[in-house]
């Protein structure tokens, strides 16, 4: 999730996996994709690395764990 600025200054955190598209009209707004919409305070450009950041971070922690399958296998009776 990132977290952006409501144009009443109110923060909220958004679920990335659910944006649409995010348009600059000239403010910015975030479209998800059940068609709904919010309009927020950062710029186009912060919101689009706030996404790739947060993209990165969990494709970082979602790296494949190591073959532990030798260990099972070397187990056997």
């Amino acid at each position: 999730m990132i977290k952006v600025t409501r144009l009443n200054d109110s923060v909220i955190l958004v679920n990335v996996e659910k944006i649409q598209s995010v348009q600059a009209t000239p403010d910015t707004v975030i479209t998800f994709t059940n068609h709904d919409k919010i309009m927020v305070k950062e710029r186009i450009e912060e919101v689009s690395q706030r996404i790739v950041e947060y993209q990165r971070m969990i494709n970082c922690s979602s790296e494949k764990p190591s073959d532990t399958s030798q260990d099972f296998n070397q187990n056997e009776y």
